[in-house]
């Protein structure tokens, strides 16, 4: 499993293999059972978490008691509460595996210690935020620019196996959508 961070970390920058080991010190890797809460709403968020295996996603529970998935990490893709994590605040959000996984999570301590030992991850970190900015600005675009309809059509399109692996109710969650919403677009597509 600690391959694939390898050659996730060296597609961002250079790394020998003493140097990788390492780096992989300051994490924990952790198995995660499908539907395991990660992190709760009103704990501090404190840590990253980089998907080896599986899937998660982050959530949080609005005024109606209604599940509102804003996120999924599946392999190579990290997931946090950036908020929580910089500030030290109580997050918003809980954490849940959406599938078996295998996931390796560093606190912010560890990542402090790490960045102070390895300035190239900084890089690597610096890389990965940019990345996840610039998805994020596409997503709020999509979602002013693109009717619901279309919005899941351009969604699928783009990402395929992502539509497939995820249960039609997170997906539709995820997208704004009701679960039958969801299912009456499917249906007109197959139609």
């Amino acid at each position: 499993m600690s391959l694939i961070f390898k050659q996730h970390l060296q597609k961002f920058i250079a790394i020998s293999d003493p140097e990788f080991l390492s780096v992989l010190s300051f994490f924990e890797m952790i198995p995660v059972k499908k539907k395991q809460i990660l992190m709760r709403e009103g704990e501090v968020c404190d840590k990253h978490f980089f998907v080896l295996k599986g899937c998660l996603r982050k959530y949080f529970v609005n005024e109606k008691g209604v599940e509102q998935t804003t996120e999924f990490a599946i392999e190579n893709w990290w997931i946090t509460d950036n908020m929580s994590y910089e500030h030290g605040l109580k997050t918003e959000f809980y954490f849940q595996a959406v599938e078996h996984s295998e996931v390796l999570v560093i606190s912010k301590k560890s990542q402090d210690a790490l960045l102070n030992a390895f300035p190239v991850m900084e890089r690597y970190f610096r890389f990965v935020y940019q990345r996840a900015y610039a998805a994020y600005q596409m997503r709020i675009k999509f979602l002013y620019t693109f009717s619901k309809e279309d919005y899941y059509f351009h969604f699928a399109e783009r990402y395929p196996a992502f539509v497939q692996r995820i249960p039609q109710y997170l997906l539709a969650s995820f997208l704004g959508f009701s679960p039958e919403y969801l299912s009456e677009i499917r249906a007109k597509r197959i139609s």
